[in-house]
């Protein structure tokens, strides 16, 4: 263990997906192990962290924000950003004053290498400024994540970049080609946390279903051969393709072990001319088939679906489509997200321009759909006896937790509730919450 090290405090900020709360969460346990201690609230750091987002403007905005706040928040700090936003705009995060260190997505994994010859310099100032980035072509690396951070879950990545290339969509330019390590290594990964006390993880990854494209393995062996490990009572698959998402691959979840009644399937548009402008790899017809297959063997699951407003070629008309399909379909919630112009996609391309005010419009109607959608699929589970997995409240919030098929729980408060940080438990669900947001529960004899 470097001396470098021991003794300096660490503070990190993320934005965006899951995948970078995990690499973020293993960025800290890696520094912890050299002896970096994460930055209590109000402690000024020696080093600060910042994971990127750019999946839309709104994204990079925020990162720029975040970075500058860091800095305010941490002077003298040796500032780090890494991350979608600055392998696609490195040259704008290394122009932002305080930043000392840009990594692109094949550099971050070097990131105690790179610390190492930088807090070794003997002039500390010949450090600033160093970028680090390669082209999307040569972006090769893996780098292993199974952490929590501060959450009771563990994410595990077992898959990163994306070779869709989508209209609309930066992140292959971000991340690189699909890629992702062996069974084998991820197994080992999960034995170690299982080890730890994990009882649920999440599968995350920019592209999970295209896992083991280049090593002659598949996600369903990857799934299989995790199910058989002992001490993981729950596994959760994040975002999924429909056109990946196999029906052995549903029909096996069915029947699993730990796999849970679970599923978030990123749609984009409910119109056939929109997929097709968007390069989407499947039509509404494969989409309507995946859900049903899903409800026909796991009636009970909890069907998220993502969904694009207001992308370039998106008619009036089309919206409509969208919309009278998803109304349709047997799903729990939508994750609704408003197009928005990425510089170098091929969608800059297509003519037709949605103003930003249909943009909102439509977002509000499907929000207030999927508001509905969940209500629904809430109300139903009125009166059960279920088993629900607790996590640690934040301060001044009820301790909540999640059944096996997504639902929120609740429970009243109570000086004990913290004691059951990780614990599954039985619980009878009640009624809504105040916010309709979760069900109240209250907690049953063990059977």
């Amino acid at each position: 263990m470097s001396t470098i090290f021991q003794g300096k405090k660490a503070a990190y900020f993320t934005l965006g997906c899951k995948l970078n709360f995990s690499e973020t969460s293993t960025f800290a346990k890696l520094l912890g192990d050299m002896g970096v201690m994460t930055a209590g609230k109000g402690e000024r750091a020696d080093l600060c962290l910042i994971n990127t987002c750019s999946v839309t403007d709104v994204a990079d905005h925020k990162c720029r924000q975040a970075i500058r706040r860091m800095v305010r928040q941490h002077p003298g700090a040796f500032v780090v950003v890494t991350g979608c936003y600055a392998q696609l705009s490195p040259a704008k995060v290394n122009a932002i004053e305080g930043v000392d260190l840009v990594l692109g997505s094949n550099e971050k994994a070097r990131l105690i290498q790179y610390l190492t010859e930088a807090w070794t310099e003997k002039n500390p100032t010949q450090a600033l400024h160093r970028q680090h980035t390669v082209p999307t072509k040569d972006i090769t690396s893996f780098q292993p994540s199974c952490s929590r951070g501060n959450r009771t879950r563990y994410f595990l990545k077992v898959q990163d970049g994306c070779d869709y290339f989508c209209t609309y969509c930066t992140i292959p330019f971000a991340r690189g080609f699909s890629r992702s390590p062996s069974i084998e290594s991820l197994v080992k990964q999960v034995e170690e946390v299982a080890a730890e006390g994990a009882k649920e993880i999440v599968l995350t990854g920019v592209n999970i279903g295209d896992f083991g494209k280049r090593t002659g393995e598949s996600f369903l062996a990857l799934i299989k051969a995790l199910d058989e490990i002992g001490g993981i009572q729950r596994f959760r698959i994040s975002s999924l393709e429909p056109d990946l998402l196999t029906d052995d691959i549903i029909d096996y979840c069915a029947t699993s072990r730990a796999f849970m009644p679970h599923f978030h399937i990123p749609l984009q548009s409910g119109s056939d001319e929109v997929l097709c402008l968007m390069h989407r790899r499947y039509d509404t017809a494969l989409f309507r088939h995946k859900v049903e297959r899903i409800k026909r063997s796991m009636p009970y699951a909890f069907i998220g679906v993502d969904v694009m407003v207001g992308t370039r070629g998106e008619t009036p008309e089309a919206f409509e489509q969208t919309f009278s399909f998803l109304k349709q379909l047997d799903i729990s919630q939508l994750h609704v997200f408003p197009y928005s112009e990425r510089p170098g996609t091929a969608a800059l391309r297509i003519p037709l321009v949605v103003s930003e005010q249909e943009k909102r419009e439509r977002s509000q109607r499907l929000l207030t759909l999927s508001d509905e959608k969940l209500h629904h699929f809430y109300q139903q589970h009125i009166g059960q006896r279920m088993e629900v997995l607790f996590e640690q409240a934040p301060r001044g919030r009820a301790m909540h937790g999640f059944t096996k098929n997504y639902v929120r729980v609740e429970l009243p408060p109570n000086p004990d509730n913290n004691l059951l940080d990780n614990q599954i438990r039985w619980v009878t669900l009640e009624r809504f919450n105040r916010d309709g947001s979760a069900l109240m529960a209250t907690l049953d004899k063990e059977p």
